[in-house]
């Protein structure tokens, strides 16, 4: 077993490495570049499409754009806020914060065009539902890019497929059910054995209706929570008010420059920050990773670009707007220099503002936030296993994916995280081949949709 350790450890240090680092940040920055930064320029116009909501009686698909956007931001917006955050400025100082925003500008290209890939590309199974995502965009997209390219797409969409599968029972399910036991043990004393199976009962009613019901919960509890967390985390930034100007210039200046020391932060290089900030933003928003385009090729749209302009805006909510409020909370409270990590670095942060119910503010937000990346991701890990073994399996992947959770709250998941770590890595190589191949077609796609609407 130590020996699988190690060989695991050693690909997860080349997936979570520079090289992939770079590799993200590059493809973003290229399709940011080739976009003549419209995700940045439009963002208001995908924040009037997000309001709108609805979709027209002829639009095409199973969930309206808005409930599409809400299942990915269900699998996204959890304990990378909390506790990825914290790790991220624990490491690499307050400048780790500067390369997380950096990250989420340019990821907002890369989910833009995932998205957008994925409507264009999608198919309808047997049963009529939508299907999509990168393992579709893959083989449809490059089966007539030339004789090596249309042989190695569908190994390329398989791959994904499996290593989303087995990602959904690490990253989407065991870790968030052991996250949500450990917060909630710690906090209400509430047995793991017994968070276990509420979790089970819950998430399995939601999970076990299909999208249409884990979109409706997700349409519903996401906005709800992130309300709630930003509400929270506004009121201490009122109550540290004088610190927040500090706070800010401590991000812009450590940025570029290293951080000394202090009490039992043990300082860092802005190598250091620029590695843990990008780490954390992706980690957070999954920019490249593939996952959110599957709940994207759902949506009720006629055109692909518009649910790309809704689904960008999943990296900028998760990131610019929820980490920002956990960044900030934290290093205007100063409990950045204990030496703390992780989500006790938070609760830390939230309990010097807030004694009493600060503790209990983020136990719960944490809970919730693992909940809903529980709902998300079995609908990620749904869809890749009905790749692999037809539309008849996906009741079997509910069924194992349901009996799962009582087993991750209650056990050590040390190794499963770290595999399900590497394999959510994995998951970027065969998506951000395919989207760099795919970058004339975003582009083209782009052009005509703003020539013909403004």
């Amino acid at each position: 077993m130590e020996q699988v350790t190690a060989i695991v450890n050693s690909i997860n240090g080349v997936v979570w490495g520079p090289l992939m680092l770079v590799l993200l940040l590059g493809v973003g920055i290229f399709l940011q570049v080739g976009l003549k930064l419209m995700p940045v320029r439009k963002l208001g116009t995908g924040i009037r499409l997000l309001w709108r909501g609805r979709a027209d009686s002829s639009d095409e698909g199973e969930i309206s754009p808005f409930n599409a956007l809400m299942t990915s931001l269900s699998a996204t917006i959890g304990t990378g806020n909390i506790a990825g955050v914290a790790t991220a400025i624990a490491l690499g100082g307050p400048g780790a914060v500067f390369w997380m925003w950096v990250t989420a500008l340019v990821g907002m290209a890369t989910k833009y065009s995932e998205a957008v890939c994925a409507v264009k590309f999608r198919e309808t199974d047997r049963n009529g539902n939508y299907v999509g995502g990168p393992m579709y965009y893959i083989k449809n997209g490059l089966a007539d890019s030339g004789p090596i390219l249309s042989a190695l797409a569908p190994v390329l969409a398989v791959l994904f497929a499996i290593f989303g599968t087995i990602a959904s029972f690490g990253i989407g399910n065991t870790v968030q059910a052991n996250s949500v036991a450990d917060a909630l043990n710690a906090s209400f004393g509430i047995p793991s054995w017994l968070t276990g199976l509420v979790i089970m009962v819950l998430a399995g009613a939601v999970i076990l209706g299909g999208l249409k019901r884990i979109s409706t919960v997700a349409g519903r509890l996401v906005p709800l929570m992130a309300v709630f967390y930003f509400v929270a985390g506004l009121v201490i930034l009122v109550i540290n008010a004088n610190e927040l100007l500090p706070a800010l210039g401590l991000i812009i200046s450590h940025a570029f420059t290293p951080i000394s020391a202090a009490g039992g932060f043990a300082g860092a290089a802005v190598v250091q920050a620029i590695r843990f900030g990008v780490a954390r933003g992706v980690f957070s928003n999954e920019a490249g990773l593939g996952s959110a385009p599957i709940a994207h090729a759902a949506a009720k749209t006629r055109d692909p670009v518009r649910q790309g302009l809704v689904a960008m805006l999943g990296t900028f909510i998760d990131t610019i707007v929820v980490c920002t409020i956990t960044a900030l909370a934290i290093i205007t409270s100063g409990q950045w220099l204990t030496g703390e990590s992780g989500a006790a670095l938070t609760s830390m942060a939230f309990r010097h503002a807030l004694p009493g119910p600060g503790d209990y503010i983020v136990a719960l937000a944490l809970a919730v936030f693992a909940f809903t990346t529980i709902l998300g991701w079995s609908y990620y890990g749904e869809r890749c296993f009905q790749y692999l073994f037809g539309e008849r399996a996906c009741i079997v992947f509910r069924v194992i994916f349901v009996i799962a959770l009582p087993i991750g709250a209650m056990a050590h998941l040390d190794f499963i995280w770290l595999l399900a770590d590497t394999f959510n890595a994995l998951m970027a190589i065969p998506n951000l081949i395919a989207l760099l191949l795919l970058s004339p077609v975003v582009f083209r796609l782009t052009r005509d949709y703003f020539k013909n609407n403004g």
